[in-house]
């Protein structure tokens, strides 16, 4: 684990300056978004894209986002339509990605695992921000932890998980939202919810009107049936955990070896979760979760949880 840790640099200028270099030359960087850790490569670079799937055992039908610096940029690489600017207005920067038809663009094909469209996020955080500038070029990024695990949301989650599949990690604290950013996608200009996120429904629907529910097929990163899962088996909306369980809790509870929020403020849970999903796997072979209220940040934790409880292939 040491020779991982010291592929992990505070992010300062001199290591944000020297992960713009490892971009533009083809590498691997991971480094803090206000969500989760981004596994980030050249987005133009077809090669490096390609070692983002190799690295995170990603498969290829599942696309990407890409990371720009403003909405400028994003317009070179997709065709907007009026909601979709309204919602950049309101969201950008910050964790909404907008999945759009692809322009004539230099990004990738595998960028959008052969589908016509492209996944655009500005993000907040001012090391990716920075990092953007100092690339100069578009950063495809999912999220930095082995494909169906659960997300990195510090450093040291980041080197745990990719070892020597990444050749820097910035270190920028751990994040502040803890979720993946809100996909939103688009049938003509209608607005249609492809993954809960960081972003609630409700503050979605106040710029956008009402979110169509998406189709089975996969159109942006996070539609897996199965992802985001520890090792251990989880049970979901648990009131009484079973003798082998060990409890996440939410609101009050005497029983939790741990608790998203023991206040029952689904912000500070969404923050927390994927860290102590990620804590309670070290010992615990089955974890159960108490029910978590779905509204507001809840759907999207919901989200996740069920996902990490799905049948594994």
């Amino acid at each position: 684990m040491e020779s991982l840790l010291a592929k992990i640099a505070s992010a300062d200028a001199a290591s944000i300056a020297h992960a713009g270099r490892i971009l533009r030359h083809g590498g691997l960087v991971a480094f803090p978004t206000e969500t989760v850790y981004g596994l980030g490569a050249d987005a133009t670079n077809g090669r490096a894209v390609a070692g983002i799937f190799a690295a995170k055992g990603r498969p290829r039908f599942n696309p990407l986002i890409v990371h720009v610096r403003d909405l400028a940029e994003a317009e070179r690489h997709a065709e907007f339509t009026d909601t979709a600017r309204d919602l950049a207005a309101r969201f950008w920067p910050g964790a909404l990605t907008l999945v759009l038809p692809r322009a004539t663009t230099p990004l990738s094909d595998l960028v959008s695992a052969g589908l016509s469209t492209v996944a655009l996020r500005v993000p907040a955080h001012p090391v990716a921000q920075r990092l953007l500038q100092e690339a100069a070029v578009p950063i495809a990024a999912p999220s930095a932890n082995p494909s169906g695990k659960v997300s990195a949301t510090t450093a040291v989650h980041v080197a745990e998980g990719l070892q020597d599949k990444v050749d820097f990690i910035l270190d920028g604290g751990a994040t502040i939202l803890g979720l993946e950013s809100t996909v939103i996608g688009f049938d003509g200009d209608r607005p249609v919810l492809l993954r809960p996120g960081a972003i609630a429904r409700e503050d979605i629907e106040a710029v956008a009107g009402s979110l169509r529910k998406a189709g089975p097929a996969i159109q942006s990163p996070g539609q897996l049936d199965s992802h985001y899962a520890p090792s251990a088996s989880l049970r979901l909306n648990v009131s009484e955990p079973e003798p082998d369980e060990t409890l996440l809790g939410f609101g009050p509870s005497q029983n939790a070896a741990l608790n998203l929020s023991p206040a029952g403020n689904l912000k500070e849970a969404a923050a927390n979760l994927f860290a102590m999903l990620r804590q309670l796997d070290r010992n615990a072979p089955r974890i159960a979760v108490m029910p978590i209220p779905e509204r507001g940040l809840g759907e999207a934790i919901n989200d996740r949880l069920r996902r990490a409880a799905a049948a594994r292939a």
